[in-house]
């Protein structure tokens, strides 16, 4: 196969750049059954047509099927077979938090396949590839450079395209990810297992170039890659303002007070730019207080997976980010803990006064969601947050993901066991503990000092043209950006209506 030129980071397939290849695709696809949804339905699911959502009815959200592409959103109700008008969302009582804001978290566990948001990521990264003719999936490998879920929803992705996925993570990530990737790979070296452990992103790079100069790989580097922040600006930026509008239904009063995220490849982050246009609310980046990378260059090992990856990401909108704060994985471990034990739960409903209810819903926080929780708090004390003011947040995944690392903080932090006492110590110490401290709201000096940070990653180890890198630091260049979503949906609808695909169970 002929070797293609390198792309760079701002090399965007707008049209169909290789028709017999994208011929390939499409044939492919035809005899799979699959039908490509477009960002708008993904952003807004009622548009896809009554067919489809008659046919997901005997579909269950986990299989490998075709029709599970369409359930890629924000949208599906708690049995993951459903469609809801607004997405599921918790609102965490002040018994639960010590703040009188009010904090909302809405849960990426019911994404098919994976029970995470970042199938959405894959998905946005792979499809303007397959429809333009970049992407053959009869003869070339996706590989996905992770530190969290990215793989696991790059993997599920490519399976029901036909093709092979390689997912590339550190070999410290929970057993539970290698247990799924294990059941959901073609082939045993598909995962390809780098040194260290979350922070260790570098390793990552390095396995991804080895990989790379083999032309039937192609990697889909979520931390440089614009569909990860343009299906966030498009779909997660809308679910979360149909959280806070139903909300605001209900309390004219309520304001938006912030949207905060942890970092990861920072495509997250992006649901804060519209957030940030239409109703004022501040963006705020979250780190591990081990791992400071944003608020101090700092740099270190730490446990909360899937954030936290000691450089800057090529796509963070560094100059429209308004807060960075950072939250020890100490917090975050000791949490989940609480969290997902019966003694922790009976403390937070016999102790605490939350509803059992409310407790029975934070199975579906993950680490990284936990990070966002205490963070929320944070921002809440510091800005002195009241209860017609809001924080939006994710619950990236579930705790179903981290349960080998709850048994390993049982042994380590509570060798005498985890009872009721221990439950209200670290209820006190990482909830009403929970300080301003390790919090900076950033002016220019503070977000160009972050910016020029990722010179060092993107230019000086990975060859950006310092044009390009330079080019994310005006406004103009990410509103642009959007421009991209409407080019990308008319290729994939063109893509369909040649496919002929009709949805079938």
């Amino acid at each position: 196969m002929g070797r293609r030129k390198k792309a760079g980071p701002f090399d965007f397939p707008t049209r169909v750049e290789d028709a017999k290849l994208r011929d390939r695709a499409l044939a492919r696809l035809k005899h799979l059954g699959v039908r490509l949804p477009t960002f708008a339905e993904l952003a807004q699911p009622d548009r896809m047509a009554k067919a489809v959502r008659t046919a997901l009815a005997d579909i269950a959200p986990d299989e490998p099927h075709p029709l599970n592409l369409q359930r890629v959103h924000w949208f599906n109700d708690l049995a993951r077979t459903g469609r809801v008008a607004t997405p599921v969302h918790v609102e965490l009582p002040p018994a639960l938090t010590g703040v009188k804001a009010r904090i909302v978290v809405v849960l990426g566990a019911l994404f098919p396949m994976i029970g995470a948001h970042k199938v959405l990521a894959a998905y946005a990264c792979l499809a303007p590839r397959l429809v333009s003719g970049r992407f053959d999936p009869t003869r070339q490998r996706a590989v996905w450079p992770s530190t969290g879920n990215y793989c696991r929803g790059g993997v599920a992705i490519s399976r029901i395209l036909g093709c092979r996925g390689v997912a590339v993570l550190p070999a410290g990530m929970s057993e539970e990810r290698f247990r799924w990737l294990e059941r959901w790979i073609r082939e045993p070296a598909d995962i390809v297992r780098t040194p260290g452990s979350e922070s260790n992103v570098r390793e990552i790079y390095e396995a991804c170039a080895t990989l790379a100069r083999d032309p039937a790989n192609v990697v889909l580097n979520q931390f440089r890659e614009f569909g990860n922040h343009l299906v966030h600006v498009a779909c997660t930026g809308a679910a979360l303002s149909a959280v806070f509008e139903a909300l605001q239904d209900l309390d004219p009063a309520l304001q938006l007070a912030a949207f905060v995220s942890a970092t990861g490849s920072a495509g997250t982050l992006g649901a804060g730019d519209p957030l940030k246009q239409r109703y004022g609310a501040r963006i705020v980046a979250v780190e591990p207080l081990e791992c400071p990378t944003l608020l101090e260059n700092g740099y270190g090992e730490h446990d909360i997976q899937g954030i936290g990856d000691k450089h800057v990401p090529f796509i963070h909108n560094v100059m429209n980010t308004d807060v960075v704060t950072a939250v020890s994985d100490r917090a975050t471990d000791e949490l989940n803990v609480l969290f997902n034990t019966a003694a922790g739960r009976e403390h937070l409903v016999r102790d605490r006064g939350v509803s059992p209810e409310i407790v029975a819903a934070l199975e579906s926080f993950g680490l990284s969601s936990l990070c966002n929780v205490v963070a929320a708090i944070k921002l809440a004390k510091r800005f002195q947050l009241g209860p017609h003011e809001a924080l939006l947040t994710v619950a990236t995944d579930g705790a179903s993901m981290y349960a080998s690392e709850r048994a390993r903080t049982e042994v380590r932090r509570f060798p005498g066991g985890f009872d009721r006492r221990a439950a209200g110590e670290v209820f006190a110490r990482h909830i009403l503990g929970a300080s301003d401290d390790h919090l900076l709201e950033l002016d220019r000096t503070d977000r160009n000092r972050i910016f020029n940070l990722g010179y060092f990653t993107w230019v000086e180890q990975l060859g950006v043209p310092l044009a390009e890198f330079d080019a994310r630091r005006d406004p103009a260049f990410w509103l642009g950006l959007r421009e991209r979503i409407p080019a990308w949906d008319a290729m994939i609808e063109e893509f369909n209506r040649r496919a002929n695909v009709a949805p079938r169970p």
